[in-house]
């Protein structure tokens, strides 16, 4: 773990909580001001940052980001949708509806 920045457990990772995947994404934007939103610059920001996939697997925000295609998000709801459709498909998302 000590290659990390920070704990992805601790106040800074998870909000001293254990929060997963997508939803520590999003708390790394800010709604009103980062849109557009150049996916380059937030890896180049965040990349580095652990993320929780679930309770065995963390993940850097870069590795997260090498399966997705879209270069610029125009709002949250964008972001969301694409990064959340890119988690899936590179197997990051362990949860799964019926």
């Amino acid at each position: 773990m000590s290659d990390w920045p920070h704990d992805p457990d601790g106040d800074e990772g998870s909000e001293g909580r254990r929060k997963y995947g997508q939803a520590i994404l999003a708390k790394k934007i800010d709604e009103d001001e980062d849109f557009p939103l150049s996916q380059e610059e937030f890896v180049e920001e965040f990349g580095d940052e652990p993320i929780r996939i679930d309770y065995e697997t963390v993940v850097s925000v870069a590795d997260i980001f090498e399966n997705v295609d879209q270069e610029e998000f125009e709002d949250f709801p964008h972001f969301h949708r694409v990064v959340g459709q890119s988690m899936r498909d590179a197997g990051y998302w362990p949860y799964e509806l019926a």
